[in-house]
């Protein structure tokens, strides 16, 4: 069965990954410590302000009074949550007994910024320079474009523009776990690549900033840096306009891949060239509950597994081929129907039945979405029949013992088997087993032993 993508919920657990040498460094930043503070949870975000003025440490013990009883196990996750981002830092005295103090860099950056108050990253450029700007409705139509753009260049080079090609960088980025290419072959999707297809916005946005960001040393770059200009980014105005002459020579690389995927518009001036964020950069370090698209939904799913799209895009049509047969398309409406040889295409290309289900559950449309199930139960509990089907029989290498000279020997090999795990079957009538096939070079040793 296919190994189910694992992505990162937002930046703070890119953040928290990093040493704690360069977390440290990021805290020299007002920006990204106010963006830590916004992304923790309630009773993490508490225990950050109660200890805003609190210069000596307090003890674990005297922490666990802070809270009721029943409120222990959100205490612990408030705590590592604080641990994991180097907010507050361990500290044991000669008793060896635990102690939290805040970090100094982010307390000292929280505290002016209470006082003093916050302040933009940079200055937009005022509209007598600029002129007249995007409308809010023309940047997410924009964003929306640019990232369709993308996805479509994943599943098909041959559907998008020739000028829309993007940069060798954000090509290695696709590539490290989107595309796969041998010599000679055009790159092609991987089962990682067809699993991130179905998943959300914003979901996608934060897996292809995780690689980004992961790849950035190949380039040359500093990831701290990078991390550090993304969250900055998130506190710019939506729909102002910045100059890119503000930017250092990594900034203006970055922005410019960033304009590719549609987080920012570049517009060129008379004298000056400037870029604008749209709602996805602005989204970069909320958290994926807050900044999920609440998008309208397109897909109807009928009883008869007949499946009608309301949709103008190509993309959707795109998608809705992985694991449906796409039978005609109106200039508003994609008709197709989910079969068994359409469902079976979409697991071999490693796309699980749940991530096929919630996928039409998450774009039902209006009409059936507020219907209890969106999508029939017959159609989800088949899909799920049919992978079930496909994966009764499971592979595992192993080895074949036989012959035994006694009864004795025979039942000693299975339960040292047994005991340690790498028994899969026996048949004590006629003396026989099987163990994991790993396990092969113990069960030898063991043998060895006892003759």
């Amino acid at each position: 069965m296919p190994q189910v993508l694992v992505v990162a919920r937002n930046f703070m657990d890119m953040v928290a990954a990093l040493p704690a040498s360069k977390l440290d460094m990021l805290y020299d930043s007002a920006f990204i410590c106010e963006a830590v503070l916004r992304s923790l949870p309630p009773l993490a975000k508490k225990y950050a302000l109660q200890m805003l003025y609190v210069l000596a440490p307090v003890t674990a013990a005297a922490m666990e009074e802070w809270v009721l009883n029943e409120y222990a196990a959100k205490h612990r996750v408030a705590i590592d949550k604080l641990l994991q981002l180097r907010v507050f830092v361990e500290v044991r005295d000669r008793r060896k007994e635990v102690s939290y103090k805040m970090n100094q860099k982010f307390q000292g950056n929280m505290q002016k910024y209470l006082v003093d108050g916050g302040s933009l990253p940079r200055e937009p450029i005022p509209l007598s320079v600029t002129g007249r700007l995007p409308a809010s409705t023309d940047l997410e139509a924009y964003a929306l474009d640019q990232w369709e753009c993308f996805l479509l260049q994943l599943i098909n080079s041959s559907q998008v523009e020739k000028g829309t090609s993007f940069s060798s960088s954000m090509m290695k980025t696709f590539q490290r776990g989107l595309l796969s290419s041998r010599d000679g072959e055009a790159p092609k999707l991987t089962e990682n690549g067809f699993q991130f297809l179905l998943m959300e916005t914003n979901a996608q946005l934060w897996y292809i900033m995780r690689e980004y960001i992961s790849s950035a040393e190949e380039r040359g770059v500093d990831p701290t840096e990078l991390i550090s200009f993304l969250l900055e980014l998130s506190f710019h105005k939506l729909g102002a306009a910045y100059s890119l002459n503000t930017l250092t020579d990594v900034q203006r690389i970055a922005i410019r891949d960033l304009a590719e995927l549609g987080l920012v518009k570049l517009q060129q001036g008379r004298k000056d060239s400037w870029f604008i964020p749209t709602q996805l950069a602005t989204n970069l370090s909320a958290s994926l509950s807050d900044s999920s698209s609440s998008k309208e939904g397109f897909v109807v799913v009928e009883t008869n597994f007949r499946m009608y799209a309301y949709s103008t895009s190509k993309l959707h049509c795109e998608i809705l081929r992985l694991f449906s047969r796409v039978e005609y398309q109106l200039p508003n409406l994609i008709v197709g129907a989910i079969t068994k040889e359409s469902i079976y295409g979409a697991f071999e290309n490693g796309i699980t039945a749940e991530q096929i289900i919630s996928f039409l559950k998450q774009n039902a449309h209006p009409r059936v979405a507020d219907k209890i199930p969106a999508v029939p139960e017959n159609v989800t509990d088949q899909i799920r029949l049919w992978e079930t089907d496909r994966n009764r029989v499971e592979m595992i290498p192993s080895h074949l013992y036989e012959d035994f000279p006694s009864k004795e020997w025979f039942e000693q090999c299975c339960d040292h088997a047994r005991d340690h795990g790498y028994l899969l079957w026996e048949d004590s009538r006629r003396m026989r087993l099987i163990v994991r096939g790993e396990f092969h070079p113990e069960m030898r040793e063991f043998l060895r032993r006892q003759r």
